[in-house]
């Protein structure tokens, strides 16, 4: 199959440091090559693959210092749909600039949505072009969104399994690791540490719109003994910081789409401490590979808990559901079901109240399978 994978440019796929969406990109990308599939990948020009790069810009846009970058997505969507003939399928990870100019071209093209969906700002679009068929990347991220939107498929991350190698003995501190923001809760992290009396290692960027939050909540706390702030890491110190921790604290305070830190650390065999929002429920099996919590005195409770997990038994959670070959293989069936459709024109031209009645009906959750289809009437009338 002929795919062209189309990346967020603002980190270079994989990226050089933070950047989660562009990961998943990456490693979608190679395991495609690698089963045989025509690739071609729209990035930035510091991107590593081999697929075909097409390098829209010299490099990622964030560490170039360029903060607004509609203009230079556009620029690669134009260019992309100047070779849209050359694909059979067009793999979107860019949000939601493309829908107009993709219009004629949804019955070959497919938008994975990686962020948030609880933003009423953005809803208008989804309205208005609502036969795009869509991707989640957890059953929970699509609880906000109008009904009445093509959702074609879940499919849960997956990595390579050699990425994070397996680390049987773990450590004696707690990790957190991704982003300084209100929403991951940084600040619980901290307090777990110190009620715990534990170390904790605090590896995460501050983006420019987080920073007064880290001045002012952050930074004074990381003055505590126990606490180490190290920023930003590379995946080499990435595995080691995972690998050698006795948990993954997961704190969040928001409808986290997937999380991928935590399968990162599951493959590490490393048990994670997460509270019970977004598509946490649906990752982390309580009592297996980690601790689903409510309050910090809940997670500092689980602590000694997550401690008499089986690191074996966690790795092998991630062996089971969240290889990169599982991910890629759930994409090519959603491909194929796709351009099964695309012969038959009546199919995509459904009413509302049709699409009202199949988006309605709730998708049933197959814990290991990572992907999820929603059954649209043309689907089932084949």
């Amino acid at each position: 199959m002929r795919i062209a994978q189309v990346a967020p440019i603002a980190e270079a796929v994989p990226p050089k440091l933070y950047g989660g969406t562009e990961r998943v990109v990456s490693w979608l990308t190679e395991e495609l090559v690698r089963q045989g599939h025509e690739v071609t990948l729209f990035a930035s020009g510091d991107s590593v693959t081999a697929a075909e790069l097409v390098p829209v810009i010299p490099e990622g846009l964030r560490l170039a210092g360029i903060r607004d970058h509609v203009a230079s997505t556009l620029v690669m969507l134009d260019q992309l749909h100047k070779r849209a003939s050359e694909f059979d399928m067009i793999h979107f990870h860019v949000d939601l600039l493309h829908f107009p100019m993709f219009q004629k071209l949804f019955h070959k093209c497919i938008t994975t949505l990686h962020g948030r969906l609880d933003l009423k700002d953005f809803h208008p679009i989804y309205r208005a072009f609502p036969d795009m068929p869509l991707v989640s990347i957890s059953a929970a991220q699509r609880a906000p969104m109008p009904k009445a939107v093509n959702w074609h498929a879940t499919v849960h991350h997956g990595l390579p399994p050699d990425l994070h190698p397996y680390n049987p003995k773990g450590g004696d501190y707690l990790v957190f690791l991704g982003r300084i923001a209100p929403e991951k809760r940084p600040d619980r992290a901290i307090e777990i540490a110190k009620q715990a009396g534990l170390p904790l290692k605090i590896a995460a960027k501050v983006d420019a719109a987080d920073a007064k939050y880290f001045r002012d909540t952050i930074e004074p706390m990381l003055k505590h003994p126990l606490v180490e702030f190290i920023g930003e890491v590379n995946d080499a110190a990435k595995r080691e910081l995972l690998g050698n921790a006795l948990a993954l604290l997961f704190p969040i305070d928001w409808p986290e789409p997937f999380g991928l830190v935590v399968i990162e650390a599951m493959a590490c065999g490393t048990p994670i401490i997460a509270w019970n929002n977004g598509s946490v429920p649906e990752i982390v099996d309580d009592g297996v590979n980690g601790a689903i919590v409510d309050s910090i005195e809940q997670a500092v409770d689980a602590i000694d808990r997550v401690r008499r997990l089986s690191r074996r038994t966690i790795r092998h959670s991630f062996e089971r559901r969240f290889t990169v070959a599982r991910m890629a293989r759930n994409y090519v069936a959603a491909y194929q079901e796709i351009l099964s459709m695309s012969d038959k024109p009546s199919q995509t031209a459904r009413t509302a109240s049709e699409r009202q009645r199949a988006i309605a009906a709730p998708a049933p959750v197959v814990p290991d399978a990572g992907l999820l289809l929603t059954q649209q009437p043309a689907a089932a009338a084949k």
